[in-house]
């Protein structure tokens, strides 16, 4: 069923190009969002394929990229990153990649220690109460840092540690 929607642009190309001018997308995001501007398989086909052989479109590109912000932002590390990677629609393989370029790039240790800074620059684990901890855990778990890790930043803030 072909969908009746008009479209902004008469050319799928130049909708392709619009869309990736504003940020960077994977293949299957850039396919979903021609077809919700009501191009056809084909011609969506070869704006696809055009855009790859200009070097446009590169879902490795984007998955790597993608990673490195998630990281830089503190938004998600490992299997948060690797969700929203999955989502996006890069494949299982190319997201663990992108994931372990990046996190080699800059460790979650460290992720978790800037974000704790920026955040939360005045916590301090042995002084909070168990509400506050439990607040503050949540909110590094909820971005899939690991609880060993979590607890093991934590105990870094206490001022009274040699």
């Amino acid at each position: 069923m072909e969908k009746t929607r008009k479209s902004k642009d008469s050319d799928p190309m130049a909708a392709a190009l619009r869309l990736l001018g504003r940020r960077d997308r994977s293949t299957a995001e850039l396919t979903r969002d021609l077809h919700n501007r009501g191009y056809d398989e084909e011609r969506t086909a070869a704006v696809i394929e055009r855009c790859r052989e200009l070097g446009y479109l590169n879902d490795r590109r984007f998955a790597e990229e993608r990673a490195r912000a998630m990281l830089r932002d503190g938004r998600g590390v490992g299997r948060r990153i690797e969700l929203d990677l999955q989502r996006r629609g890069i494949e299982v393989e190319r997201a663990r990649d992108a994931i372990d370029k990046a996190q080699h790039e800059q460790p979650p240790e460290q992720v978790a220690r800037n974000l704790l800074a920026r955040r939360l620059p005045e916590f301090e684990y042995h002084q909070a109460d168990d509400r506050e901890k439990r607040r503050v855990m949540a909110f590094f778990q909820r971005r899939g840092f690991s609880l060993d890790l979590i607890l093991a930043i934590l105990r870094e803030t206490d001022s009274t540690a040699p």
